[in-house]
């Protein structure tokens, strides 16, 4: 059986220009990157072709560390709407090099349904990423830079400084450390640390912005500490938006690739999903709408986390509504909620599948409280009996959702053809828009809470002291009317990893609350998640390697 890497390697990949010529754009109007990637004009953007066009959201049940193969089944889903006869887009988000070399080692979809060139797209790509990390940087030196001044024109308080530098890179060394040392030459000393790039705020700005001008404000916008007498400082009082902006020009135009069947794909942005808002840019978005009778997208991780901020945060604030919800379902994880270790839920094993597809309900549930009657992609193993599909279809037909079996890995669009046709069917019937969970005039207590309960199955939220001390300040600061962005961990609808299935009436607990004021919105974090992550303790980056002739091995 052929790596994904080496699926992808022997396909024969279009020219872009091509690929473009499908979506009606001439070649004069793209940005080539090589021979088989562009940036795409933000003139392209027709608000009138938006308002005819279907948006697919495809989310997922709580994940196994291995994935669900969202993307996989959002890449096959939008080949497969293809060969209906209907035109589709996919819109996903740029990989990060941190999971890339952690334990992911790709993020382009697998077998016959992935993004190309698939190791470009895992790599640098078109340098989007380092242009947030240089964004995200200028502005921590330009903070240290008026600190330092020996005038110091803003009388910033050292101590009260957020704002850390990133890197695009799992390095768990640099989450905390001080700066400054060597004397008082090369700055003053204060403790800081690292994010990684796709958990900057610069990130989240990237893909929440409408053009440019909005860009500059939203980056000026962030929040950066206090001066010594209290008052709040911001980047626009640094006068750093332009410069940041600048550095953003050309990373803020969406990218143009194509999937291994020729389907176009803009990918654009990367932000983390159990951080921020996990998913591609209103920009990415708005293009493939107005380009394509249907647009394929994914949220990050479950349902919980990234379909709650798609619709809370990201729909909210760009106007757009999806037509249809996927979520994703493979076996294995039904089978590790019901209590069966990793390494053994890839076998088959009915009764632990009874007992974790109780993790499949809350998330169909999840879904319904918007508003929205989801489909269920069953994502097919070779390993998966028919007694435990149909058991899966049968529990969802009870339910009053559809289930359809997609074997977009093995089969291309091919695969996923009975999907396609229920999600368009569903796209068709959809008569009006989704409700959100809450209204933003709601306390930031109130719209904690109601997400807790309703997407996590929460009793109560409690607050450390350190929480309820960010809660005044941003009472004070006049923040409390943001969305919430909820920072909690993947692997549980609680915010305990351990707690596999559907846990009930627990107790979820906030360590503390940032302010992306910039990004507009606040992230109230939950149990210990982390903004900077560590290797594992045999990373991806030891079998990914390159040979004389160039070509890269080891990307799955």
């Amino acid at each position: 059986m052929l790596l994904d890497i080496e699926i992808a390697q022997k396909t024969d990949i279009q020219f872009i220009e091509n690929i473009a010529q499908q979506l009606g754009i001439s070649p004069d109007f793209i940005e080539n990157y090589g021979k088989y990637k562009a940036k795409l004009p933000l003139d392209l953007i027709d608000d009138a072709k938006i308002a005819h066009s279907n948006l697919i959201l495809v989310t997922a049940i709580s994940p196994t560390p291995a994935g669900e193969g969202k993307t996989t089944v959002s890449i096959g889903l939008a080949q497969a709407i293809n060969k209906t006869g209907s035109k589709a887009t996919v819109v996903l988000r740029e990989p990060s090099l941190g999971p890339v070399f952690g334990i992911k080692g790709g993020a382009a979809g697998g077998g016959y349904s992935q993004v190309i060139p698939m190791d470009d797209i895992n790599l640098h790509f078109t340098g989007d990423f380092a242009a947030v990390e240089k964004a995200n940087n200028l502005l921590s030196a330009l903070i240290d830079n008026n600190i330092q001044n020996k005038k110091n024109r803003l009388g910033i308080d050292p101590a009260t400084v957020l704002w850390k530098r990133v890197i695009d890179m799992n390095d768990r060394s640099l989450r905390c450390i001080i700066t400054g040392l060597g004397g008082a030459s090369q700055g003053t000393p204060r403790e800081t640390g690292f994010n990684i790039t796709a958990a900057s705020e610069v990130m989240a700005i990237l893909c929440l912005s409408s053009d440019i001008a909005d860009l500059k404000k939203r980056l000026g916008n962030i929040f950066v500490g206090y001066t010594f007498d209290k008052k709040a400082v911001y980047a626009r009082d640094l006068k750093a938006e332009g410069a940041m902006a600048t550095l953003l020009k050309e990373a803020i135009k969406p990218n143009l690739v194509q999937t291994i069947e020729g389907t176009p794909a803009i990918i654009h942005g990367g932000p983390f999903a159990n951080i921020a808002q996990g998913t591609n840019s209103v920009i990415a978005t708005k293009m493939g709408m107005s380009l394509s009778e249907y647009v394929v997208t994914e949220a990050g991780f479950g349902s919980d986390l990234g379909a709650e901020k798609f619709l809370d945060i990201k729909c909210r604030l760009s106007g757009l509504s999806p037509k249809a919800v996927v979520i994703v379902v493979t076996l294995r994880a039904l089978r590790y909620h019901g209590g069966v270790r990793v390494a053994e839920a890839s076998n088959a094993n009915p009764e632990a599948l009874k007992a974790g597809i109780v993790n499949l309900e809350k998330h169909i549930e999840n879904i319904k409280a918007f508003g929205i009657s989801p489909v269920v992609a069953i994502n097919k193993f070779v390993t998966d009996t028919q007694e435990e599909i149909r058991f899966v279809t049968d529990f969802c037909n009870n339910l009053g959702v559809k289930a359809e079996v997609s074997e977009a890995w093995s089969r291309g669009g091919d695969g996923a053809l009975s999907l396609a046709k229920t999600v368009i069917d569903t796209a068709r019937k959809c008569k009006g828009t989704f409700t959100p969970l809450y209204p933003l005039d709601l306390s930031v207590e109130k719209k904690i809470e109601t997400i807790a309960a309703s997407m996590y199955g929460a009793k109560r939220v409690e607050y450390s002291a350190k929480a309820r001390n960010d809660l005044k300040r941003i009472y004070d600061l006049g923040f409390d009317k943001l969305p919430v962005c909820i920072a909690k961990t993947q692997k549980s609808l609680s915010d305990n990893p351990l707690l596999i299935g559907r846990p009930k009436d627990f107790t979820f607990n906030i360590s503390e609350i940032e302010i992306a004021s910039g990004a507009g919105f606040i992230i109230p974090i939950a149990g210990g998640t982390m903004r900077m992550p560590g290797l594992p303790e045999e990373p991806a980056a030891e079998h990914i390697n390159i040979d004389n002739n160039g070509m890269v091995s080891g990307l799955f």
